[in-house]
């Protein structure tokens, strides 16, 4: 019996929707199923992974960056110091677009276009998470304006900064040196070091350069919970960053002032050492600069203004200028012949006016004209005999010219704590046909003899081959720090001794000397107007350096009528008191005519200073007739 076909059509759209509801039951059951194993596996397996990421939405680590140590001055004085700041920061991104925020500061605030460029280059060279500082130094007006309007300015909020700060100047600026922004290389130098992710600084020149690390310190670290906009809510955690150690250096800040002082209004360097320790007691180069606007960086057309100024004064020559040094070279010159036992050091040269090499009918002069006729070493130290040393240099040879100024420190570098130290250069055979394809020649040994042709030093040796001779010997290296102190507790440096000169003969720096105290205290001494008043006696050198030719040289009485940058250099070396030296100095005098003239009277003010002290009278500036 067949059934009615309405019937049939009504059992099969049952079957038809049982079939329905069963695979939507088993879709939705397996969903259900899904979800369920879903959240098992977030809440059991990886409970921990979440939990963390949400903490960190809560709760970030910050990287608290050490204040950096002071160095001050053998009497404790500071020379580089730290003050809080402060500091207008973004972090870019969580302001939702610089452009917009930029334009919202510009409404509430003063910033000029060389912070805005200054911002923006940072912008596109660090991490969008860090905070990049847009104006520092800000007022209690202008913080209060920004306070007023924070909530207009998600990213944005103000921080205490450390800044670093030079009371002195540009008079320290060469030695102390200053810190600058990170720049992309040392940033790239710097990756990994945990120490420096929060320091926007570092040592650039100078001191602040050579002992970095012992300035910066160790960084802290700070855990915070901040809200949705990312601003601090709380601080749970914190370990505190250490300090950096305070780096005490041998410099004489009174000395410092007074040698920076004396070069004025003249192109120079003055470097003055203990010879007793090496210590560094003034290193001035002028002209100078000051470091405080360096510090947070200026914008790029007074930076080029300050490169590209006529005399450079960001070139530290006391440290990096290299100068024929003249007469002063006649000292080490007069102790290799004592020590070859050569008869010309040890008897007498007659002196005419000029010099011939044998089988030459050229004429070197000598400075004084008519000669100085008969001429033994002490004398001929004391009146800076060109003739008498031109034999000299002939008997010894270019090779052991070499060798002796080599052993008192000329021609490489000092070793001393500061950066990039020129080396200066000591010629020889060998030197000159490796470097110039030529051979050497009998002309260029005697004009070696005077501290002219290829020799070249900087100041920094010529105070340090000085001190040598003071110490009859005995060198040590030139240092600017003396000390370290970290937590309350000081740590002296040791002085470092490099390789003696050995005098093989007994005598022989008594002879040197004796010929050096003739320089300012004999008769016809190079230098005798300094030595007018002297309650002690100063062993020293008078120096010119030729920048022409030996025909249109200068000569004291003619210097005005030279143009500037045709006139000599100035050099004088000394040390004193003789009998217990504590103190050797070398000045330099760019074009400053002769020795005598520029550079000796400035030595002796300073010498005077540091005998003396800052209440001692200053020793008149006196000009002198002679080499």
């Amino acid at each position: 019996m067949s059934l009615h076909p309405l019937r049939r059509d009504a059992m099969r759209e049952r079957r038809r929707y049982r079939s329905r509801v069963i695979v939507g039951a088993g879709l939705a059951g397996a969903g259900l199923l899904v979800l369920f194993l879903r959240a098992g596996h977030l809440q059991i397996v990886e409970h921990e992974h979440y939990t963390t990421l949400s903490r960190e939405n809560r709760i970030r680590v910050h990287t608290i960056a050490p204040a950096r140590g002071l160095v001050r001055d053998r009497n404790g004085v500071v020379l580089a110091r730290n003050f809080s700041v402060f500091s207008l920061e973004i972090v870019p991104e969580q302001t939702g677009g610089v452009d917009r925020t930029l334009a919202l500061l510009h409404e509430i605030l003063t910033i000029d276009e060389g912070e805005e460029e200054k911002f923006r280059r940072q912008v596109r060279q660090l991490p969008g998470f860090e905070s990049i500082p847009l104006k520092t130094r800000l007022d209690e007006r202008e913080v209060a304006v920004f306070s007023v309007n924070r909530h207009r300015l998600p990213g944005v909020d103000i921080h205490t900064r450390l800044v670093r700060e030079y009371p002195f100047g540009e008079a320290l600026a060469h030695v102390v040196g200053y810190v600058g922004r990170i720049n992309a290389d040392e940033r790239s130098r710097l990756e990994g070091n945990p120490h420096y992710r929060a320091t926007r600084h570092i040592g650039k020149t100078g001191v602040e350069h050579s002992w970095e690390r012992t300035l910066h310190g160790y960084a802290g670290l700070e855990q915070v919970e901040v809200d949705a906009r990312g601003r601090v809510v709380r601080t749970i955690d914190s370990t505190d960053p250490v300090p950096g150690a305070e780096v005490t250096l041998g410099l004489d800040v009174g000395l410092q002032l007074r040698a920076h002082a004396a070069l004025s209004g003249q192109v120079g360097a003055i470097v003055a050492v203990d010879p007793r320790d090496g210590a560094v007691l003034a290193l001035a180069s002028v002209p100078s600069f000051d470091p405080n606007p360096l510090v947070h960086g200026i914008d790029r057309e007074s930076y080029a203004k300050l490169v590209g100024a006529r005399h450079r004064p960001m070139f530290n020559r006391a440290l990096h200028g290299q100068y024929s040094p003249g007469s002063v070279a006649k000292i080490f010159l007069a102790f290799a012949g004592l020590d070859q036992s050569l008869d010309l050091a040890l008897g007498r040269v007659w002196c005419g006016g000029s010099y011939r090499l044998p089988g030459t009918t050229y004429e070197y002069r000598d400075w004084k004209a008519g000669g100085h006729g008969r001429v033994g070493l002490e004398r001929g130290l004391a009146e800076s005999c060109d003739v008498y040393f031109y034999e000299l240099a002939y008997k010894l040879g270019i090779n052991r010219i070499h060798r002796y100024l080599t052993r008192f420190g000329l021609g490489q570098p000092t070793g001393v704590d500061l950066p990039r130290e020129a080396p200066g250069l000591v010629p020889s055979r060998e030197w000159k046909l490796a470097t110039l394809g030529r051979p050497w020649m009998a002309g260029e040994t005697i004009i070696s003899g005077i501290g002219q042709g290829y020799v070249l030093s900087t100041p920094l040796q010529l105070a340090s081959a000085t001190a040598t001779v003071a110490g009859r010997g005995v060198r040590l290296r030139p240092r600017a720090a003396i000390r370290i102190e970290r937590n309350g507790v000081a740590e002296d440096l040791p002085a470092e001794d490099l390789p003696p000169v050995v005098a093989s003969g007994e005598g022989y720096w008594t002879r040197v000397i004796e010929g050096m105290e003739g320089v300012v205290h004999a008769g016809a001494g190079t230098a005798r107007r300094i030595g007018e008043g002297l309650t002690y006696r100063i062993a020293g050198k008078t120096g010119t350096a030729q920048v022409v030719h030996q025909e249109t040289r200068t000569s004291p009485d003619d210097l005005e009528s030279i143009p500037w940058e045709r006139r000599d250099h100035a050099l004088f070396a000394a040390f004193a008191p003789v009998d217990d030296p504590t103190i050797a100095v070398a000045v330099v005098v760019e074009h400053g005519g002769s020795g005598s003239r520029a550079a000796a009277p400035i030595a002796r003010e300073l010498i005077d200073h540091h005998l003396h002290g800052a209440s001692g009278e200053p020793a008149p500036l006196i000009a002198a007739g002679a080499r």
